[in-house]
């Protein structure tokens, strides 16, 4: 295995546990590694310090173990193995509830991987080469620590791995091939796109959250922005909401919306969605809804794009904002993992106060405890959320 050496003083974040180890902190390599390159890290001073997958960046090691172990596919089984056992210890995984994350990367010790279990199916997808490099591996590993529970592995990277590494890599099965896609949330059934659709098919991250929209349903106008694959609707629906109506810009999106909804209310009339963009709908719109749900895809994919993203929540909020009646309930969301939680607020209290709204906060949401945050790496934290009372 070829090695890495530090930067004298550069270890400190590492003594600390923090996965990462960046492009500045490295003195030297020995061996000349290539991306996904499992390679080991040591100190100025000699001293072995981590193991992990070497890559092309700002990053360029993600930390596998601080251990001196071997990466092989025991590694992975005894990772995978600690995953779903904090699943099961934290109660998402039964038969109320047979879709839940598994691995979410740092949180779970594998940075650079992510898996999404629907029922007997297994969503995984790499966002490191070194990953990619080991995804068979892993396959055979997450069978072992499934056992029957599991029929099917589908590979999900395309748009996950860095482009510039030139992998050809392809969408595929990597076991089974079965193509039921229905699952269930709390009790609810949705289709998964896991084929065609965002991320893996699913936003496994608001089921909490969605479970708390429900609460505040009953005898409300609801109005699902961003909707997706309908998620929220669908819980408002069983909360008791007077009307659901689901936007989104994708018509495959609404489409999926319409089927996840009959699956679970066949010809209920309160639910209608369209295929429009969000600002414009919401410019638009006549319907007194006095219950939003505002969830749109991350505005800001890296730190460059912060100060449009913020502009880009402002700008959306204050929408909502002048719209609502008064004592009106909106959920409004930002998945962008450049954006802090101080800032999304400010944002959110920028649009509130251009609305001349008096709006006071309810819930602050973050997302589930499937997806875990690795109190060494607090990047890890992406979802933030508000509930809020519009006067």
């Amino acid at each position: 295995m070829k090695s890495i050496f530090l930067k004298r003083g550069k270890d400190d974040s590492l003594r600390r546990f923090h996965p990462w180890i960046f492009s500045g902190a490295i003195h030297h390599t020995e061996g000349n590694p290539e991306e996904g390159e499992k390679v080991m890290v040591f100190t100025s001073e000699n001293e072995y310090i981590a193991t992990g997958h070497f890559q092309i960046g700002s990053i360029m090691v993600r930390v596998l173990t601080f251990d001196h172990e071997e990466i092989n596919q025991t590694f992975y089984e005894k990772r995978l193995a600690i995953a779903k056992d904090v699943r099961h210890r934290i109660g998402v995984i039964g038969d109320n509830n047979n879709t839940y994350r598994l691995v979410h990367g740092e949180g779970d010790n594998l940075p650079g991987l992510v898996i999404d279990i629907y029922g007997n199916t297994a969503v995984m997808q790499a966002h490191s080469v070194g990953m990619h490099i080991d995804r068979q591996l892993i396959a055979h590993a997450l069978s072992n620590v499934m056992g029957d529970d599991l029929q099917t592995i589908y590979y999900k990277s395309e748009t996950t791995l860095p482009y510039k590494a030139e992998l050809g890599q392809e969408n595929g099965f990597l076991l089974g091939g079965d193509t039921n896609d229905v699952a269930i949330e709390n009790g609810l059934k949705f289709h998964v796109d896991w084929l065609r659709g965002q991320k893996t098919g699913f936003f496994v991250d608001q089921r909490d959250n969605r479970s708390l929209l429900e609460r505040y349903s009953k005898g409300r106008k609801v109005l699902n922005m961003f909707c997706y694959t309908g998620g929220f609707s669908f819980y408002a629906m069983r909360g008791g909401a007077e009307l659901v109506h689901s936007v989104d810009s994708s018509q495959k999106a609404i489409d999926l919306t319409k089927a996840n909804v009959e699956l679970n209310f066949p010809n209920d009339k309160r639910h209608e969605a369209y295929a429009e963009d969000a600002f414009k709908f919401l410019g638009e719109m006549t319907i007194p809804y006095d219950l939003i749900i505002l969830d749109p895809p991350a505005f800001a994919k890296h730190k460059d794009a912060l100060r449009n993203a913020l502009k880009g929540y402002t700008r959306l909020n204050k929408k909502a904002f002048e719209k609502m009646p008064h004592g009106g309930i909106l959920f409004t969301f930002s998945c962008s993992q450049a954006v802090n939680k101080d800032q999304f607020r400010a944002a959110v209290f920028t649009a509130a106060a251009a609305a001349k709204r008096n709006v006071r906060i309810l819930h602050q949401l973050h997302q589930p405890a499937d997806h875990p945050i690795n109190i060494y790496h607090p990047e890890g934290e992406y979802l933030k959320g508000l509930v809020l009372y519009v006067e």
